[in-house]
């Protein structure tokens, strides 16, 4: 993801708002900002396709459509064959999106939308559908996203792709694969969760010349979080450095045959800077961890009441990893809620909690779409169509930080952020126990819950981008191991 983007995530309303502060606070005409949309869309496709010389710009009836107007326009300036194709009546075409259609027919003509207009394109632009789009994509629309995306051509996506939910980062039944997407005023929250991060291709950002003045006016949804913010939560450590003071991790879990989960987490916290790490487990998954990691001390627990020593001299437990539901694994859990320091939960810990829900503040729970379901009590898809609904819905009902695991993965405390770090390698085993080792090892330093689940939500997605530099595929939660390290010294 590109570090150059804002931080800022907004909802299409508030972009509406941002647009209308700039137009009536500022005086700058709407007409003035679609033009200024449709040149920077232009300038971008420049820039990433220099020796394109046929486009083929799609174009709806609303402002989105008329940003492509702009750049068809441009195009024909400059001297490319522009092939306009109308989605909808071009006579519905109303406003400054009318406007700017006049001067490109003045130059050039349109046509109804046929797929074989794309065929001859070096790239394709999408300007059907802005962020207003709120129901399914239906009929000629949904046939005509289709070839779009069947089309051999790359795909720019003017604003958002076309069939995004710009709020959610729902996919609306058809939605257009773009390879590039310049966004305008704001960064809309839909582009980096949910269907989004797989449907944008690169973002790129322009304000507009939108003052700073506009943007004091809105608190954003939410925040975009990337590596960058780790300099300021890990700095160096003093000289004077011991490892009293950066805490004393218990990792709790590891049911029979499940001891790597355990393995890992552990690992994972003490290689984020965790001074001590210990795990509770069955006593048959000692030996090889001490053998794999002689780093770690291992309790051999049968019971429940066998936490109380380990417990008595952790600072973070982290409850879950390999855990298991049976009443071993339910003992140990509810031992765990007596700790009355940090706890993460994560895995059997968190369907044990759905069973009997309770709230806590000073603990990071950290569901996947299925496991929030089960907290919810709603389907994987009702989760997936509104994932910061979900990750709000997760806070309020049971206190604390909660981390909604996915693609563009939110973090909802006191206010949301959205992770845009990561990629498709991370769908493997353990990689969630690997996140729960790490956000352990950062709470056991003294981070701020809020602050220790954004920052280790990051650090582990950015670990699992380094270790992909060889290949998505094949990725294991292992390979994070030496990253972790690295980019914990940021």
């Amino acid at each position: 993801m590109d570090r150059r983007l804002p931080e800022a995530l907004y909802t299409a309303a508030q972009v509406r708002d941002l647009d209308r502060a700039v137009i009536d606070g500022l005086g700058v005409p709407g007409l003035t900002l679609m033009e200024r949309a449709g040149n920077a869309a232009y300038r971008a496709l420049r820039r990433n396709w220099p020796d394109a010389r046929r486009l083929a710009v799609v174009c709806g009836t609303g402002n989105n459509g008329g940003d492509g107007f702009v750049v068809a326009h441009r195009a024909a300036q400059d001297g490319l064959a522009v092939r306009l194709l109308q989605l909808g009546d071009a006579g519905k075409i109303k406003g400054d999106a009318r406007t700017v259609a006049e001067r490109y027919w003045a130059v050039g003509s349109s046509e109804p939308f046929s797929p074989d207009g794309l065929a001859d394109a070096d790239v394709i632009v999408d300007a059907v559908f802005g962020t207003g789009l709120d129901r399914p994509v239906e009929g000629a629309y949904a046939e005509a996203i289709d070839a779009i995306n069947a089309a051999p051509a790359p795909v720019m996506a003017v604003d958002i792709p076309s069939g995004l939910q710009g709020d959610t980062g729902r996919r609306m039944g058809v939605a257009v694969q773009a390879a590039l997407t310049p966004t305008f005023i704001g960064l809309k929250t839909g582009l980096f969760t949910g269907d989004g991060p797989a449907l944008t291709g690169a973002v790129v950002f322009d304000d507009l010349g939108a003052p700073a003045a506009a943007y004091e006016q809105i608190r954003p949804a939410a925040t975009r979080v990337d590596a960058g913010m780790l300099g300021s939560v890990l700095p160096p450590r003093p000289r004077t450095a011991h490892k009293g003071r950066y805490g004393h991790v218990l990792v709790v879990g590891g049911d029979h045959g499940m001891g790597g989960a355990l393995r890992m987490a552990a690992e994972a916290a003490g290689r984020c800077g965790a001074g001590l790490v210990s795990v509770a487990t069955r006593e048959r998954h000692c030996g090889p961890m001490l053998a794999a990691r002689p780093e770690v001390m291992a309790h051999a627990v049968t019971a429940a009441a066998d936490l109380d020593v380990p417990m008595a001299r952790a600072s973070v437990v982290v409850i879950g990893p390999g855990l298991g539901q049976d009443d071993w694994g339910r003992g140990l859990w509810e031992r765990c809620l007596t700790f009355d320091g940090p706890l993460v939960v994560d895995a059997d810990a968190l369907n044990l909690l759905a069973a009997v829900p309770r709230r806590r503040e000073r603990w990071v729970i950290t569901p996947h779409p299925g496991e929030a379901g089960r907290l919810l009590e709603l389907g994987t898809g009702d989760v997936q169509a509104d994932r910061l609904a979900a990750a709000e819905r997760l806070q309020t009902t049971y206190g604390g930080v909660a981390v909604l695991k996915g693609a563009g993965t939110v973090i909802r405390g006191e206010t949301a952020a959205v992770c845009t770090d990561g990629n498709p390698g991370m769908a493997s085993g353990g990689m969630g126990d690997v996140l729960s080792g790490v956000l352990g090892g950062l709470l056991a330093q003294g981070v701020p819950v809020e602050q220790a689940a954004r920052a280790g939500v990051v650090l582990h997605a950015a670990a699992a981008d380094a270790a992909a530099g060889r290949g998505e595929r094949g990725l294991l939660a292992t390979d994070l191991m030496p990253h972790l390290r690295r980019l914990a010294n940021p």
